[in-house]
């Protein structure tokens, strides 16, 4: 089987304001669907691994491309939103992981990306 990465996104700002819910009575309706989703996962043998991420503004880019390396504190870019948390899935074929990257979306309330990892 191939494994997907199902990526979780944000605005900006939301999660450092805890306003990526319209409430928190959304917010746990979402940890609960998202437990819901998980364990369904695990019963089907397609979950490798899932986290949710600290808000970027706790992020650091590091640069040692150079003869000097660099750290800046904040993300690597300032975008339209940023991933708030993420799956690692297993999934026979793409349409299975487009499948499995929908019931995320509607167990967490938000867009998610759906990417191929490399085999390897």
């Amino acid at each position: 089987m191939a494994q997907y990465m199902i990526s979780v996104f944000h605005e900006p700002g939301v999660q450092n304001a805890g306003t990526a819910y319209q409430d928190d009575a959304a917010l746990q309706a979402a940890f609960a669907a998202v437990a819901e989703f998980n364990a369904g996962l695990q019963a089907a043998g397609q979950f490798v691994y899932a986290c949710g991420l600290m808000p970027p503004e706790s992020s650091h880019t590091v640069d040692a491309t150079g003869t000097t390396p660099s750290v800046t504190p904040g993300p690597f870019s300032v975008s339209s939103a940023s991933i708030g948390g993420f799956w690692i899935v297993e999934a026979l074929d793409e349409t299975v992981a487009i499948d499995l990257a929908t019931r995320a979306s509607a167990a967490c309330g938000q867009k998610v990306e759906l990417r191929p990892l490399q085999a390897g």
